[in-house]
Formats: C-alpha cells, structure tokens, sequence
C-alpha cells in the first residue's frame, strides 16, 4: 500500500462519512502533498481538538515519508 491508500483507510476510520473521502497524490518541487477532501460536516473531526488529530496524521505521514526517502506532506483541501 501507498501512502495515499494508507492515509485515506485511517481517515475514513475517523469520520462520519467515509464515502467522501479523497486522498490526491500531487508532487511539486520533491515534495509530495497528500490532499485530503472529505464533506465539510467532518472537518472538525479530522482537525480534532486543537488540531491534535491533524498533526498526528501529519507526524504519521513524516516518518512514512522519511522510510520511504520523500518528503510527505498532509493538508486539508477544499473544492
């Protein structure tokens, strides 16, 4: 499993609508950037108090990226 793939079965385990959760893949510049979308109803839920959720997340994706040699990024996306 990729890193996308992995991110977006931890997130779907964390909302209330699992079935509009997104995870895009986009490299710019050696980065890559995980792009999560999902209904505007469960942003809250991902961001969690004081944003512990997310930065968890974002800790999670680091040291993927670092065992995978490439720098990961996570961050919230709105259509």
């Amino acid at each position: 499993m990729g890193a996308a793939e992995d991110l977006l079965a931890v997130v779907r385990l964390l909302v209330d609508e699992p079935r509009e959760v997104a995870v895009d893949e986009v490299t710019a510049e050696g980065v890559v950037e995980l792009r999560v979308r999902l209904a505007a109803g469960d942003r809250g839920k991902l961001i969690g108090r004081r944003g512990r959720t997310i930065d968890a997340l974002r800790a999670l994706a680091r040291v993927r990226g670092e065992r995978d040699g490439r720098d990961l990024e996570v961050e919230l996306h709105e259509d």
